[in-house]
């Protein structure tokens, strides 16, 4: 049954900004006061460390900034080209698996990929998307009270040289491709970022409205607010 949610569409953001508007976001669906919901966002150039690395980690990379975050994984670079979607989903409402929802995750990506012609899959190693054994998309999600929160990256025309300055989710840099290497074009981004929607509505089977940031303290609950201790991250 398809349910109303919003659709936050934050154009370009610094990473910080979206990181804290995300565990706002949390907060409200945890307390019911929103729908299930979608972030999409293109990020200035910024480097993130996952759960998975231990020790020190720089504050910056190149002057790029480092931020250590609670998804799982490794490293990964946002940026400039790359589209980037945060689901704040209630997995109550849903099924009780997050590995369930990683592999409707890479659905939406790969049915949104077969819109340009391009013949992607899961592999059984890593989480994320893959055209002939390259990245073309990660992902990293973490879990509290069931509220899911981080996502996945596309990249659609990202400049994929930032990504020799890291092990992007442990591997060679080589190993991460885009839309544009793929098909040796720009390619519309807007485009990219409308068939994304369509496709994450279908997989999830929510139909999301457009909500503006300002508007979210407007909202009240529809329901009575759950208190489930649960925390997980992925």
């Amino acid at each position: 049954m398809t349910t109303e949610g919003y659709l936050l569409d934050l154009s370009r953001q610094e990473y910080s900004t979206v990181l804290q508007l995300q565990h706002e976001l949390v907060d409200l669906r945890g307390k019911n006061k929103i729908p299930d919901s979608l972030i999409l966002v293109e990020h200035n150039p910024t480097f993130t460390v996952g759960k998975s690395i231990t020790g020190e980690i720089p504050s910056e990379i190149n002057g790029i900034p480092v931020i250590q975050i609670e998804r799982g994984g490794q490293w990964t670079y946002h940026g400039p080209g790359q589209l980037v979607g945060y689901p704040i989903l209630d997995l109550q409402d849903r099924r009780r698996d997050i590995h369930d929802f990683i592999r409707t995750l890479e659905e939406t990506l790969i049915l949104a990929l077969a819109e340009f012609k391009i013949s992607a899959e899961r592999s059984t190693l890593q989480a994320g998307v893959w055209v002939n054994n390259k990245k073309i998309a990660s992902i990293g999600a973490a879990i509290r009270r069931w509220i899911t929160f981080h996502g996945f990256a596309l990249n659609v025309n990202t400049d994929l040289n930032y990504f020799t300055m890291i092990n992007p989710c442990g591997l060679p840099s080589s190993t991460m491709t885009s839309m544009s290497s793929l098909l040796n074009r720009d390619i519309e981004f807007d485009s990219v970022k409308e068939t994304v929607k369509k496709t994450f509505q279908a997989t999830f089977q929510l139909q999301l409205r457009p909500m503006r940031v300002n508007a979210l303290a407007q909202v009240t609950p529809a329901r009575p607010e759950k208190t489930a201790p649960q925390f997980a991250t992925f």
